[in-house]
């Protein structure tokens, strides 16, 4: 019996596709059998991030009105073996779906993949309550500023009245600098004023950018960067011990060192 993981956040902007889409690619690159979900209905972006906006036939509309069965809502990566899609309807969600057949879909795709992983919309309307009823753990993706933090507070607060027992932060976009200079909080402020462990902390990464207007997640773990992030939080979400990243900023690259990062990318 697979698990759901809900991605959530209490505002837009957080980067929550972002860790959605990098976590599911870097489960199924470890070989585990993985669906993303986009649950933000009317708003959808999941599909370009993982490059598969031109496969979409069906949604998982489709599925709970009876027009589709599991095979044909599934879109398969065709860069990834274990990695596979479930597509939002590019109309908002109601509250009028069949209740018996959104579980259905939520049981069929726990009996097919190990982790299935929603990426709900920010907030707290039908889309996120979509998933929410049916998850067994929560990430909530979040600034470390403190109106995200309060927003994602709320969220927080909603999960654990949907039963999620397990919810962990992960911090987007850090930028250690800024956190040195006070403008941002640090990681253990963040979880004071949460109460809920940290799953991992992404630096800003101008990589990471450069994969999204790609459609190809990160794979690659490259030292300090979001890759080896994102491969922590995967790592981690398998019940293994990996020590937080660190980051120096006082460590200065020579130009030599520039240069090289720069033609890895290329």
């Amino acid at each position: 019996m697979g698990k759901i993981v809900i991605v959530a956040s209490g505002k837009g902007g957080t980067g929550k596709t972002t860790v959605t889409s990098h976590i599911g690619a870097m489960l199924a690159d470890m070989g585990h059998l993985t669906a993303v979900i986009d649950a933000d209905a009317g708003f959808r972006n999941l599909d370009i991030a993982l490059g598969m906006e031109s496969s979409i036939v069906y949604d998982y509309s489709d599925y709970i009105n009876g027009s589709a069965d599991l095979d044909a809502i599934l879109v398969k990566s065709s860069e990834l073996e274990n990695l596979y899609f479930v597509p939002a309807p590019q109309s908002a969600l109601t509250t009028d779906f069949d209740e018996e057949k959104t579980a259905e879909l939520w049981n069929s795709l726990k009996n097919r993949f190990e982790f299935i992983l929603a990426d709900a919309p920010a907030g707290m309307g039908d889309g996120f309550m979509f998933a929410a009823r049916y998850a067994d753990e929560g990430i909530i993706v979040a600034a470390p500023e403190t109106s995200s933090l309060r927003d994602a507070d709320r969220v927080i607060s909603e999960l654990e009245d949907q039963n999620v027992e397990t919810i962990r932060l992960v911090l987007n976009r850090v930028r250690p600098e800024l956190i040195e200079q006070k403008v941002l909080m640090n990681a253990d402020d963040c979880m004071d004023v949460l109460s809920i462990p940290i799953l991992g902390i992404v630096p800003e990464d101008g990589a990471v950018t450069e994969s999204m207007a790609k459609g190809k997640p990160l794979l690659e773990a490259d030292g300090y960067g979001a890759g080896t992030a994102f491969k922590n939080i995967a790592e981690r979400l398998l019940g293994s011990y990996v020590q937080m990243m660190s980051f120096d900023i006082n460590k200065k690259k020579s130009l030599r060192e520039k240069i090289a990062d720069f033609f890895k990318r290329v």
